[in-house]
């Protein structure tokens, strides 16, 4: 199911308020995230279902408009390259999750694709930003290190709560009726 018409223009649109609502008021924002990052109630997912449903063109698109809307709703700027990393192509990378919809287990491999490949990049703006402030190789291998980490510790915590819920038999079973809606032809 390639291309956009009105059935998933709006079942896109109301995964992606589910999702900005998720990040915007169900989460959990830690003292040590001070450079930006938090731990929401499943706002990954909700991006990553779309492209799940109907491919990576749709998803792709749905998650560049997901990035649009965390822009506007809490921006968060260090380093004018950080901007391009840290929400087109951080949240644009969640939309990968479409190139698994007609696989067994696309969702969950998916899921993961899409968050690994968000991380990927939050991951690079850290070292971007945080090597501004050291020019050594061993502080520079420090400052990638950090970023990881950093990044890992808001974004894995998200991911792996996600795949539990998603894998119980009620969830799950919740998921394929939402799904049947979503890609039926009617």
């Amino acid at each position: 199911m390639s291309g956009f018409n009105v059935k998933k223009l709006v079942f896109s649109a109301m995964s992606i308020a589910i999702a900005i609502v998720s990040a915007t008021l169900l989460k959990f924002k830690g003292p040590f995230w001070f450079n930006g990052g938090s731990v929401t109630l499943f706002s990954m997912f909700f991006v990553c279902i779309v492209g799940f449903w109907y491919g990576p063109v749709v998803g792709i698109a749905s998650a560049l408009a997901y990035s649009l809307l965390q822009m506007i709703t809490g921006l968060y700027v260090v380093h004018p390259l950080q901007v391009i990393l840290d929400y087109p192509l951080a949240f644009g990378a969640l939309g990968l999750s479409g190139f698994f919809y007609k696989k067994k287990n696309g969702l969950v491999i998916g899921y993961i694709v899409g968050v690994l490949g968000r991380l990927v990049f939050h991951c690079i703006s850290g070292f971007i930003f945080y090597t501004e402030y050291v020019g050594t190789a061993k502080a520079n291998i420090a400052a990638a290190w950090g970023s990881a980490v950093y990044n890992m510790s808001y974004i894995i915590p998200e991911a792996v709560a996600t795949i539990i819920i998603i894998s119980i038999p009620a969830v799950k079973k919740g998921i394929e009726y939402v799904t049947r809606m979503a890609v039926s032809r009617s």
